[in-house]
């Protein structure tokens, strides 16, 4: 019985560690400011970027993905209603071009309104850094591993009978 409920233990570890730490929102934010070069005033933005590859983070800041080693922190000069339960995002752009205090964030709730009749929220680009998508990588790696060990350590439960 002892053996049966060792490895129920061990495969609900792993399974739980699968899934890597869960972070806070600022513990989020934290880790991808850290991965975040100095600030840049504007970034080409590719065609179907910001539509579908992007990383809420929080309701002041966005990660938009040009690949997996390459995006962009985009902390927002205030809050965002509507950016975290957003399925989509618009990033407005002059001719492909973002540039940060002149371009905004759309949520994709709201981009339905924002195109009609009535104005949505829309939430304006205070900053943009590039982000080391490899190095950020790395860290949450690295987290998910001091996790498990963090775990692994921990002192079996007393046994009840």
């Amino acid at each position: 019985m002892k053996r049966v409920l060792f490895v129920l233990t061990l495969a609900g570890g792993l399974c739980a560690c699968s899934h890597g730490p869960t972070l806070s929102t600022e513990d989020r934010l934290a880790l991808y400011r850290e991965h975040a070069g100095a600030p840049v005033n504007s970034f080409r933005l590719d065609r179907t970027m910001g539509t579908t590859n992007w990383t809420p983070l929080g309701d002041q800041a966005v990660a938009v993905w040009q690949s997996a080693n390459r995006g962009f922190l985009l902390e927002l000069r205030s809050r965002c209603n509507g950016l975290g339960p957003a399925g989509r995002i618009q990033v407005t752009n002059s001719m492909g071009q973002v540039t940060a205090r002149l371009d905004r964030v759309v949520p994709g709730s709201a981009m339905g309104s924002a195109m009609g009749s009535s104005v949505g929220p829309s939430c304006r680009i205070e900053s943009i850094r590039p982000i080391d998508g490899s190095a950020l990588r790395e860290a949450k790696r690295e987290l998910r591993e001091a996790e498990y060990i963090e775990q692994s350590a921990a002192p079996p439960e007393a046994d009840a009978g």
